[in-house]
């Protein structure tokens, strides 16, 4: 099943005739300077498991459009074959042609080990935090607690629970 991210709030207006499109900062554009510095900012859902267990479906996700990628970021890309799609993937390491990108969950390559490196221009964004809405009431004060203690975590490579599992 092919991965699918739903962008919210992400996707200013088309730029006036003439001027450049996303996400590289010109007018009208994220960042740009028609935009400033929170338009840069944007809200991206999790449909699939491909990020399991970093990211599960219905996760969303706090994403910076132009951001500086490092190894290990989670990163929003188009698919390299199909454009009009954006999927979440974790960028492992920069290679010849821009940068190889893979899910947390071994079991779906739907990622680098099937369509190679994901050119710089296809990277439109960076994930800062995610957002997991709850399962279910939370019925005890301690439920609802352990579930805001854990429904809102930055998105840091050196502290991914899926890259401390990778290592042992």
């Amino acid at each position: 099943m092919p991965e699918r991210v739903d962008e919210r709030g992400a996707e200013p207006s088309p730029p006036p005739e003439g001027r450049g499109r996303y996400p590289h900062g010109g007018a009208g554009e994220p960042g740009g300077e028609r935009g400033g510095p929170l338009r840069a900012f944007g809200l991206a859902e999790v449909y699939n498991p491909s990020m399991v267990p970093t990211l599960r479906p219905g996760d969303q996700l706090v994403v910076q459009y132009g951001a500086v990628v490092r190894p290990g970021d989670v990163v929003v890309v188009r698919h390299p074959f199909r454009q009009d799609l954006l999927i979440v993937k974790r960028a492992v390491e920069r290679r010849d042609g821009g940068w190889w990108v893979q899910g947390d969950n071994p079991y779906v390559t739907n990622d680098s080990r099937e369509f190679g490196a994901v050119p710089d221009e296809l990277v439109i964004a960076r994930a800062w935090v995610r957002l997991r809405s709850p399962r279910g009431i939370q019925r005890s004060p301690r439920a609802a607690l352990s579930w805001a203690l854990s429904a809102v975590r930055p998105l840091r490579a050196d502290r991914s629970l899926s890259r401390r599992l990778r290592a042992r």
